[in-house]
């Protein structure tokens, strides 16, 4: 019975003493993440701000008044005419722009199709195994990405000559009739620019493919050999699989730089012989600084961006890896 209050008193000492001490409230850490993440919020802001109003001024606007000209009638100088969606309906019945769309098609198969083909196959051959020298051979391949594409028109142009270097080496090997000026045939013309295409753009999607390759785990491709595949089953099995998102990009890259294309045709062919190798970004050209019909270029252009919007679209939804 002594015993009972001794610990009843030693009970209410301790929570006494506890009540006289202060205590600091406790803040969960997420908590704090979320205070400490939301003060300086203001300088993300602040750094996004400069590309933000670059975006807007150079893009955006830009954007915005070529829709608005598109409504008018107007050479570019005077007062404009109000015509609605007529240059659209003028431009959509409009035979140099069905003709410059199907262009691009065949530039869609050299820009993009054979670019990545030859990607994918030199990824996988390159890729097996490492080879002395990679890095100078990726550089050489990616010059023409960084080259620009005037230079690279003004190059293939003097090489397509009818004394060019590629005629040149067709009679090296005993085809002394290859005289044919390539760039000024009505056949000819469009597959040739269109190779050139091939050529700028196949180096970018090997180097984004053998980046792929890199992240791919190396031990499904021993269970891939384990199970006696050889190359090309293992190029089907794992390689082409793991490299999805690559494919990707790849072709969305090379399908707008075929649908846009201008600058090489500008410099090659300049949208001859006649019309042979006209494409919507001449078409637009043509009507805007030589017709003087603002509005119906602005018309085409507005539909090629919904055009590379669209096409961006359905290839990312296609390709798009699932879940």
């Amino acid at each position: 019975m002594s015993q009972q209050p001794q610990r009843g008193t030693s009970g209410v000492a301790r929570r006494g003493g506890g009540a006289g001490r202060s205590r600091t409230p406790t803040v969960p850490p997420s908590t704090r993440r979320r205070g400490a993440a939301a003060g300086p919020r203001w300088v993300a802001y602040a750094y996004l701000a400069p590309a933000l109003v670059f975006f807007v001024s150079f893009v955006l606007v830009p954007l915005f008044r070529v829709v608005g000209f598109s409504f008018y009638d107007w050479n570019g100088i005077g007062a404009a005419t109000w015509v609605g969606f007529g240059n659209y309906a003028r431009m959509l019945a409009n035979t140099q722009l069905h003709q410059s769309l199907i262009h691009s098609l065949v530039f869609i198969v050299t820009f993009s199709a054979l670019p990545v083909a030859i990607g994918l196959v030199l990824a996988a051959i390159l890729g097996r195994r490492p080879i002395r020298g990679m890095a100078f051979f990726r550089t050489i391949l990616f010059l023409p990405q960084v080259t620009m594409m005037v230079a690279v028109g003004v190059a293939w142009r003097w090489m397509y000559a009818e004394n060019g270097t590629l005629n040149q080496i067709l009679r090296f090997v005993g085809i002394e009739s290859a005289d044919t000026a390539w760039l000024g045939s009505f056949d000819w013309a469009l597959p040739m620019v269109g190779l050139v295409g091939t050529w700028v753009m196949f180096g970018f999607c090997m180097l984004l493919f053998l980046a792929g390759v890199g992240k791919i785990d190396v031990t499904l491709y021993d269970a891939a050999r384990v199970d006696g595949a050889g190359p090309v089953r293992e190029f089907f099995t794992v390689t082409l699989p793991g490299l999805r998102q690559e494919i990707t990009v790849a072709v969305i890259v090379t399908m707008i730089a075929a649908l846009r294309s201008f600058d090489l045709v500008y410099v090659t062919t300049g949208g001859g012989p006649g019309i042979s190798t006209l494409v919507p970004g001449f078409l637009i050209y043509r009507l805007a600084f030589r017709a003087g019909d603002v509005g119906a270029a602005a018309s085409v252009a507005v539909l090629l961006s919904l055009l590379i919007f669209t096409v961006v679209l359905v290839v990312s939804r296609l390709l798009r890896e699932k879940e």
